[in-house]
């Protein structure tokens, strides 16, 4: 698989920057390539502004040069660059092929 190419089950990661605290269990964060703000929930009580923390999830879609991330606190299009494979999506295995289960 070539450098930066994602496909649809992969676990990902995304480097995002702390803003600021905006209630005890939520902060506020910038995420490369991504144009806004976001708001995620984090229960660590010391967070800084500036300081970097990861956001985990899965690649629900993949385009030319964007990648969707779906995932509990996500559910976002950032470009490929701003991404990083953390797992990657293997298909099960068929127990038989489907020729013999229609023989049989």
């Amino acid at each position: 698989m070539a450098k930066g190419s994602f496909k649809v089950g992969d676990e990902v990661a995304i480097t995002a920057t702390v803003r600021k605290r905006i209630t005890e269990d939520r902060v506020s964060v910038l995420i490369p390539t991504y144009s806004q703000p976001r708001s995620i929930v984090d229960t660590t009580p010391h967070v800084s502004s500036g300081q970097k923390i990861g956001l985990t999830g899965e690649v629900v879609r993949v385009d030319d040069d964007t990648v969707t991330v779906g995932g509990k606190d996500l559910g976002i299009t950032v470009k490929r660059s701003a991404v990083r494979l953390v797992t990657s999506h293997v298909p099960p295995k068929r127990k038989t092929s489907i020729e013999k289960a229609r023989r049989q």
